[in-house]
């Protein structure tokens, strides 16, 4: 079983911008509902990104006793963290708690940070802990959750991979050994989750090689997902990346003032030399500081289905429309997508993504017009927008 469950749920969001800022990112924006219906396993009406990923923390660490959920975000994303737990059961808010990044150093001081914390609390160094980003859709929640037990039986990092059904040059992939086996058709407590050997990791590749990969079957998405022991861990992080996980050796066990509560979560906002640990260690990524240098790698080929919306053209291919109050010409916009709070009429337009924020929650306003199948160049306009030094539009 999974003894304890980190979420990372920090970032900017940038991909989704500007529905997602850097004040509230895509994780606290609402999961497309059209094609992930909660009777097929799917989507809550009304549920974030983040949500999803508490959901599945909950299930899978539900049945340990003392199993705990850290969150790792940023400071500004405290109060919409503070919102999305506020709806849960007081049994499952007591096993939460929230860590604000005093700075953004990627993700290999994030979990760093969380797995100090889960080791200084007690429980032993052999608890086995699973990392979960807060910006993906994943469904069902029971295949999930059986492919994450499956994950920590193993005494070595574990990954979750995708079986690609496109060369995606969006994606970091994973190399496995051996030849594959097609999982079962069968749901319930027939399905057994396949483990495979990993030989490398490789980062997105171009088109040529995403297409090579495809055909050779033995290569996987990197869904960006892992499960270790937390006696493994460390020593992984004391070979591997030293001046990641140093600066945090300097943390104590967090006294009744290292925290406060707002509706029932617990945010360690006060934990003496956080700060310090934070400004010494290095900004670096989970996968470069550790999963790349690792020599003990496991990958659980994933038997639910996963949704990385990166893009708006991902994410229009699942919402489909929104509730934006439009106006179109006969014959126009039927292959338009339009994201607005504010009313929008489009003539004789096709194949358009238009986001519109009009600033009413406080933000500065923004528009996006994009081309379909070019949002990815979304990152180009971001690195225009900071070199304009209009950073607060982010």
């Amino acid at each position: 079983m999974i003894s304890d469950c980190i979420i990372m749920a920090g970032g900017s969001g940038t991909r989704l911008w500007p529905a997602s800022t850097s004040k509230l990112p895509k994780q606290f924006l609402k999961l497309p509902l059209e094609e992930f219906p909660p009777e097929a396993g799917g989507v809550k009406e009304g549920q974030s990104f983040f949500g999803a990923a508490m959901e599945r923390a909950l299930a899978v660490t539900r049945k340990t006793p003392g199993g705990r959920i850290v969150i790792v975000a940023g400071k500004t994303h405290i109060d919409p963290i503070v919102e999305e737990c506020a709806v849960l059961e007081n049994r499952d808010k007591k096993r939460l708690i929230l860590i604000p990044e005093p700075a953004a150093k990627n993700t290999a001081p994030a979990i760093a940070s969380a797995l100090v914390y889960i080791n200084l609390m007690g429980g032993g160094r052999e608890r086995s802990i699973l990392v979960q980003t807060s910006d993906h859709i994943i469904r069902p929640l029971d295949i999930f959750t059986a492919d994450a037990a499956a994950a920590a039986r193993q005494d070595k990092l574990v990954v979750f991979g995708i079986q690609p059904d496109r060369p995606e040059t969006g994606y970091g992939y994973i190399e496995i050994a051996g030849v594959l086996k097609e999982l079962s058709n069968e749901r319930a407590h027939t399905y057994k989750p396949e483990v495979f050997n990993v030989t490398s990791f490789h980062e997105k590749p171009d088109l040529k090689k995403a297409q090579s990969f495809l055909a050779r079957k033995k290569y996987f998405w990197n869904s960006g997902m892992f499960a270790f022991s937390s006696a493994f861990m460390l020593d992984e992080f004391k070979t591997h990346s030293p001046e990641v996980i140093v600066p945090f050796n300097k943390l104590k066990i967090p006294g009744k003032d290292s925290y406060h509560t707002r509706k029932g979560l617990k945010i360690l906002d006060n934990w003496k030399n956080l700060e310090a640990a934070f400004h010494h260690t290095r900004a670096v990524s989970f996968d470069y500081a550790i999963a790349e240098k690792c020599r003990s790698v496991a990958m659980v080929k994933a038997g639910f289905s996963w949704t990385d919306v990166g893009s708006w053209d991902e994410y229009a291919r699942h919402a489909k429309h929104t509730n934006t109050e439009l106006y179109k010409t006969k014959g126009s916009g039927s292959s338009c997508f339009v994201d607005s709070d504010i009313p929008v009429a489009l003539c004789d337009v096709e194949d358009l993504i238009v986001v519109v924020r009009s600033g009413r929650n406080g933000e500065v306003p923004a528009v996006l017009i994009s081309k379909k199948g070019q949002s990815q160049k979304l990152r180009e306009i971001v690195e225009e927008i900071k070199t304009a030094g209009r950073t607060e539009l982010l």
